[in-house]
């Protein structure tokens, strides 16, 4: 006497050894790894471009602004400077750019600078919050020696 088995045990024992198809689930799986992986490379590649043009505008300003003989002067060189190349940073928008402060500590005579650059329009903010998002204002600053070195 043959004993019947039911329909879903046969088909499990005839598909078991079929491999069509498995490229495509693999595919399924490994694909949305892979996507989050590259626009959280893309994401954080820009906004580190972002801070590093800004950390250079205002290293590169201060070095200028040193030559300044007052305060004043220095702050206008510093702010030229910045307006004449912000256009050189592909990622940098001048609107956004705001020269915080500049001066000269009269104990140390150390001319300091900082930059604040607004992120909140780039397109990393847009994107899907996967992990933590970076700050929405970037703020640097640098610092030289004025004489007496």
């Amino acid at each position: 006497m043959v004993i019947a088995q039911p329909i879903g045990i046969a088909l499990l024992r005839r598909s078991a050894g079929c491999r069509r198809g498995t490229a495509a689930v693999e595919f399924a799986l490994v694909v949305p790894v892979f996507l989050c992986l590259l626009f959280g490379i893309v994401s954080l590649g820009a906004y580190l471009t972002v801070v590093h043009g800004v950390q250079q505008l205002a290293a590169e300003a201060v070095r200028v602004a040193v030559a300044g003989l007052d305060d004043g002067e220095r702050n206008r060189l510093a702010r030229g400077y910045i307006d004449g190349n912000v256009a050189l940073y592909p990622l940098l928008s001048p609107a956004r750019l705001t020269l915080e402060q500049s001066a000269t500590n009269a104990a140390s005579g150390v001319f300091s600078l900082t930059l604040r650059y607004d992120l909140s329009d780039m397109f990393i903010f847009s994107l899907p919050a996967f992990a933590p998002a970076p700050p929405r204002v970037v703020v640097r600053s640098a610092a030289i020696q004025r004489g007496g070195y």
